[in-house]
């Protein structure tokens, strides 16, 4: 088993109740009740689960070594009592994307498009995961993780509509909103 694999379960029960989703871009989900996230790479789609998304907790690509050590500097856990509010957000790129070379993506990425710049701002009243999903045959390339406090709720919105601003998300063919409460 892999200790890092991670599965979001949509469906009628779960840790985490629905209050919202919304199809930003490209197909949607299905309608689910709630969300419960499974430290195991799921085989199969629980019984009262509409829909499973999978991915791993990775290493950090595209960061420099002086972005990842402020990451983990101001990063706080997941799962703080306070942090009632979460966010899934599976994310998929364009073929265009995954073509470019690394160097390219990175450019794109925080060079231009200043993705950990940005999320830094907003440590650490948000809490975030990214789950690689891109090698795994999943219907979504990524699936991101953010939990939060009712007060910060205003500020995960700015965070979501600065990322959505960039020059890297032209690359994105399909992105759901999934909102949730605990």
């Amino acid at each position: 088993m892999n200790a890092r694999g991670f599965s979001f379960v949509g469906g009628a029960s779960g840790g985490w109740r629905v209050t919202r989703v919304s199809r930003v871009v490209g197909e949607g989900l299905e309608d689910a009740k709630c969300v419960d996230v499974v430290g195991a790479n799921l085989s199969s789609l629980p019984p009262d689960a509409v829909w499973v998304l999978r991915g791993t907790a990775s290493y950090d690509r595209y960061v420099t070594r002086q972005e990842k050590n402020r990451l983990n500097s101001e990063q706080p856990l997941l799962g703080r009592l306070e942090a009632t509010c979460a966010a899934l957000i599976p994310v998929k790129k364009s073929p265009e994307w995954w073509q470019l070379a690394h160097d390219e993506r990175r450019a794109i990425f925080e060079e231009r498009s200043h993705h950990v710049q940005t999320g830094v701002k907003y440590l650490p009243a948000i809490a975030r995961r990214l789950h690689h999903s891109y090698d795994l045959d999943e219907p979504f390339d990524f699936l991101t993780w953010f939990e939060y406090a009712p007060e910060h709720a205003g500020a995960f919105e700015e965070l979501v509509l600065e990322l959505r601003a960039t020059e890297e998300w032209n690359y994105v063919i399909r992105e759901v909103d999934v909102r949730l409460v605990r």
